[in-house]
């Protein structure tokens, strides 16, 4: 069983990026993806990984890890966007889901 409280901020941010390096280049990923991969497939358990999943990608795209995404767009302020989002490695030049 995974709780959000036993996933360290660096295996969330491993998880980020492991998932995003075996998506084909220029595609981006959902967090939930991420979410999966170390909760697995119970929902009850991914989900509480969201939030968190959400704070780390904040601070990987703060510091140019990652791009976050909104409607296929790069979001203007990491920390004040709103709604459904993904995440894409930086220098992709066209990115698309999947």
């Amino acid at each position: 069983m995974t709780s959000e409280k036993s996933i360290s901020s660096d295996r969330l941010r491993r998880a980020i990026m492991e998932t995003l390096l075996n998506r084909d280049p220029g595609k981006s990923i959902c967090p939930s993806e991420a979410a999966r991969n170390l909760a697995g497939p119970d929902e009850k358990q991914w989900r509480l990984l969201m939030k968190p999943i959400r704070q780390v990608a904040v601070e990987m795209a703060k510091a140019g890890e990652i791009r976050i995404l909104r409607k296929g767009k790069d979001v203007a302020d990491p920390e004040g966007f709103r709604g459904v989002y993904r995440l894409a490695l930086p220098g992709s030049p066209k990115v698309s889901a999947q």
